[in-house]
């Protein structure tokens, strides 16, 4: 399967020049043959946490994400983008009428003729910033046959958790695919730490960031699709660019036919050694009571 990614910059809350980016990505990609197109974190309204809780009109997500799967269906081409959802709860217990609802940040996997394959809601929220806009998920990630390749999302700070791309692996996953907004001087998380988690679970990840400033965040771009034995199949620089990269799941079969790392896990093991850690109380310099 030919897989696209689009690094590129959005611009905060202005969602028709960030759907026409899209939606000219889609374009490009599907004329040279993709099946997909992977979208950054939230690039629709933009990356900017508060701004984006705070003037983003909950009513209007319907409209974007029907706009996003008319982009999939136009292009044929399958689309995983980002945006915020609405949590299954709401706002909580208090039923007051006023109380906002809470809101995760989302992916969403939807295929060339705009029907919603996979929805998944990010589970490690990262910084100030996005827990004070959104809520942290809790549920795994599930797994769907893409194209003849068993497919996953996470959102960006999700993959840096080995701990997640096992969750996936475990569930059969071949390919995980990642929407991220990682800052500028995180280099090493493409670079080193993508590539780790490909290994090591033996299977593709294809990780999409922005580049460029957004609002008070400095974007560093470097989007990379790494292969089941670690190794680079595309990478880009800090500037927009259009990935492509050739998944499947053969490769991934063959390497974990080679190196069993799943086959021989001892998880109840773990599970004892964990059982007898000191309780966590703080790292240093942490001043959170």
């Amino acid at each position: 399967m030919l897989l696209s990614v689009l690094q590129a910059n959005a611009v905060v809350l202005d969602v028709e020049a960030n759907l026409r980016t899209i939606d000219e990505a889609a374009n490009r990609a599907a004329h040279a043959g993709a099946h997909l197109l992977l979208t950054p974190e939230l690039f629709p309204v933009g990356y900017a946490p508060l701004r984006v809780r705070a003037e983003l009109d909950p009513a209007s997500l319907p409209g974007i994400r029907e706009r996003l799967a008319d982009i999939a269906r136009r292009n044929r081409i399958a689309l995983v983008y980002s945006l915020p959802a609405e949590t299954a709860g709401g706002g909580g217990a208090d039923p007051e009428p006023a109380q906002t609802p809470e809101w995760h940040i989302s992916a969403t996997l939807v295929d060339a003729t705009g029907a919603e394959l996979l929805r998944y809601a990010k589970v490690h929220l990262f910084g100030n910033e996005e827990r004070k806009a959104f809520v942290a998920a809790a549920q795994p990630p599930a797994v769907v046959d893409f194209n003849g390749i068993r497919t996953c999302l996470l959102i960006c700070y999700d993959i840096e958790f080995p701990e997640a791309a096992r969750a996936a692996a475990g569930r059969g996953a071949e390919l995980i695919l990642v929407p991220t907004a990682l800052s500028a001087g995180y280099e090493a998380v493409p670079q080193v730490l993508i590539r780790a988690r490909a290994l090591e679970s033996q299977l593709n990840v294809a990780y999409a960031n922005h580049c460029g400033a957004e609002d008070a965040y400095i974007f560093g771009g470097g989007s990379v699709v790494a292969g089941p034995d670690g190794g680079l199949l595309a990478q880009a620089g800090e500037m927009p660019a259009l990935l492509f990269a050739e998944v499947g799941p053969d490769a991934v079969r063959a390497a974990r036919d080679e190196v069993p790392y799943l086959r021989e896990r001892r998880p109840q093991l773990y599970r004892e050694w964990e059982a007898g850690l000191p309780r966590e109380t703080g790292r240093p310099g942490d001043s959170t009571p």
